[in-house]
């Protein structure tokens, strides 16, 4: 389920063209995850993001997964045109042959205070470790069952709202970060750090469905946000890292 990339130092699980499902370290690496204190622009944040890199003396291939904060919730059409800008710059790095894209991604658009356009909330890549504790980022995944057909006819209890509904949703992604967690060898026990975004009320299920199956054993981080493709309501991503930056 997973596959080297050794370019980047890391193994993957692949996905689709835009992004992968998670990436983890190599033995002898680890991750450093960097945050922005403010939102930077695509453009300028893929700049920042290289200088950064390049002054860690790391090449451009080590970036292995980015957190990025859209406008608002996307169309398909309108999804699929903004991942095939953004894998330019990745093509461009060495990171995207065209089909496969090792990078792993959550994508999520802000409620209140969004911002103008596609923004760099955060970004991570490999560097080399003296230590040997596994290192991973599990990319952002929501009610969205895999496979063909649109949105509307994979999404988990396609616009039910209800506590049910909500409920099911909440559900079935935990289950799906699990597998991926699975795919690296990995369990909630093994994770520093866990998110969550929605802009629904989800607190009646977290005991149960996170709680209680481990998922919190960090905390939880609830982004009051949006998936980013219209009609998807709960998506979660969650990581083990252990050198993270503000900058």
């Amino acid at each position: 389920m997973t596959r080297d990339f050794p370019a980047g130092n890391y193994r993957f699980i692949p996905a689709v063209f835009q992004y992968s499902s998670g990436a983890a370290a190599d033995s002898g690496f680890e991750i450093e995850r960097v945050r922005f204190d403010r939102l930077v622009p695509l453009a300028e944040g893929f700049a920042e993001v290289a200088k950064y890199i390049q002054a860690a003396g790391r090449p451009l291939t080590s970036f292995c997964a980015c957190e990025l904060r859209s406008p608002a919730a996307f169309t398909e059409d309108g999804f699929r045109i903004f991942n095939e800008h953004y894998v330019k710059t990745l093509a461009q790095w060495g990171l995207f042959d065209g089909v496969i894209n090792p990078v792993a991604r959550s994508n999520v658009c802000p409620e209140v205070d969004p911002p103008a356009g596609p923004s760099f909330y955060e970004f991570s890549f490999t560097r080399p470790s003296q230590g040997t504790a596994p290192a991973f980022i599990i990319a952002g995944g929501a009610e969205w069952r895999g496979g063909e057909g649109s949105y509307a006819t994979r999404i988990v209890r396609y616009r039910d709202l209800s506590p049910e509904g909500i409920k099911e949703k909440v559900r079935f992604t935990t289950r799906e970060m699990e597998a991926r967690l699975g795919a690296f060898g990995s369990a909630w026990k093994d994770t520093t750090a866990v998110q969550a975004y929605t802009v629904h009320d989800f607190h009646p299920v977290v005991v149960d469905e996170l709680v209680r199956r481990g998922a919190a054993r960090s905390g939880l981080t609830w982004h009051f946000a949006r998936p980013p493709v219209i009609d998807l309501e709960y998506e979660m991503d969650c990581r083990r890292v252990l050198r993270e930056t503000v900058i």
